[in-house]
């Protein structure tokens, strides 16, 4: 099945026109939980003596996840993707004047469970549990905290392991999208809720990416911006580490091509591979050295005679690219990982400082001291370039990953940035 290509635009509908409540129409506040209901023609799931793979499917357990049916969607590089689903989860109450919504973006092999316990529906617990909750930065009793799966993603929204129309997976059908086209679906996600604006969108990694273009794309629609240990553009570097990931799992012979749904293999090697790759860049050379240094794993030392052992850090990484193969889906680390490498908040708007000038919400723009796959500099250009900018950092030793390990500088600064009107 091939995309359907029209020529019109679509326009996002006004306030007006929107499904759900208008906020500030007066009406009484939404239900702590705001959702279409699924109802799958048939249960599919993983059933008996299917092959296992990280991704949600129609009839594996809901969890937390809510769902909304937005149709077809029109892509950046041309063409309509039909029958869109999001999954998202909310914390909290939409306030009558619909002024108190923050959305929360996820990173690459983040999902919508950004805080709660792993099982029920959910491989893995939230993957910012310091981040919501009574006493926390975000306090439900005064935000009302949307979190979607993004769209290419594997846990609930639509993807490559989504059924097509045909009834297949999509698998290498799947379209090209970008970064922008994510951001559009979440317009519209929140559009079906009736919320018109955005008190503040924050994200980190892949999740800054999508914060930043929601501010350039919908300055009218968003109060505040938070972007964490990310960047206004994805640079050569970023890009050439991504590309040795898409080979490895474009490589393994269980990919076959995208369409490996309807066999009984997966391709865990590859995926493996590529999380290897990728876990060494979200780290630092001082933090593997300090903490693994050349130790051997317990009962596997490589000088030993007989079957060769594995360094410790070596262990370290195999552990971290079987956890992802057991909770994410290969294609939608392909299809995701093509959407960073798109991210370009510049690209046909003049370049990156008319694009940014654009911006009118209250920007937070926060590095990792240490962070060598999205380094300082990208922050500090991208703060000067801002209309309205705050430079917030994280000391830490982990990289990249200290804007999720850091959950106490992380707090200090959305308390911070959610205080500014």
């Amino acid at each position: 099945m091939t995309v359907t290509h029209r020529q019109h635009t679509t326009r996002r509908p006004t306030p007006a026109a929107r499904s759900g409540r208008a906020p500030g129409d007066g009406a009484a506040p939404a239900p702590a939980v705001s959702s279409v209901p699924l109802a799958p023609p048939s249960p599919v799931g993983h059933g008996p003596g299917a092959a296992q793979d990280g991704a949600w499917r129609v009839g594996d357990p809901v969890g937390r996840r809510h769902f909304v049916e937005l149709g077809e969607v029109e892509l950046e590089r041309g063409g309509v993707l039909p029958d869109v689903r999001i999954a998202y989860e909310t914390w909290g109450r939409l306030n009558e004047a619909g002024d108190n919504v923050i959305l929360v973006e996820h990173a690459l092999t983040g999902d919508s469970h950004v805080v709660g316990e792993a099982g029920d529906g959910h491989a893995s617990p939230g993957w910012w549990n310091a981040l919501i909750g009574a006493g926390q930065p975000v306090d439900p009793d005064e935000w009302f905290v949307v979190a979607a799966n993004v769209l290419g993603g594997c846990q609930g929204s639509t993807g490559p392991a989504s059924e097509a129309p045909d009834g297949r997976p999509w698998g290498s059908r799947f379209p090209y999208v970008t970064v922008r086209d994510q951001v559009a679906v979440e317009r519209a996600l929140l559009d079906r809720l009736g919320i018109a604006r955005l008190a503040a969108v924050v994200g980190g990694s892949m999740g800054g990416m999508r914060a930043l273009e929601w501010a350039v794309t919908h300055p009218d629609d968003v109060d505040r911006c938070v972007v964490l240990a990310s960047t206004p553009y994805a640079t050569a570097d970023q890009i050439a580490w991504c590309q040795p990931q898409l080979l490895a799992i474009r490589s393994d012979p269980d990919f076959a091509g995208g369409d490996y749904y309807d066999t009984d293999r997966r391709p865990v090697t590859g995926l493996g591979l590529a999380r290897r790759i990728a876990h060494v860049t979200y780290r630092t050379e001082l933090e593997l050295d300090d903490r693994f240094g050349r130790r051997p794993q317990l009962g596997e030392d490589p000088l030993r005679a007989g079957e060769r052992g594995r360094f410790a850090v070596e262990s370290y990484l195999d552990h971290h690219a079987g956890k992802l193969s057991r909770r994410f889906d290969a294609n939608s680390y392909v299809v995701l990982t093509e959407a960073m490498n798109s991210h370009d908040v510049g690209r046909d708007r003049g370049g990156l400082e008319a694009a940014l000038a654009r911006v009118v919400a209250d920007c937070t723009v926060v590095s990792v001291d240490t962070d060598r796959l999205y380094p300082p500099r990208l922050s500090d250009q991208l703060h000067a370039a801002l209309p309205r900018s705050t430079r917030a950092h994280i000391t830490s030793a982990f990289g990249h990953d200290g804007f999720l390990i850091e959950e106490e500088q992380v707090g200090r600064i959305l308390r911070e940035a959610l205080s500014r009107g």
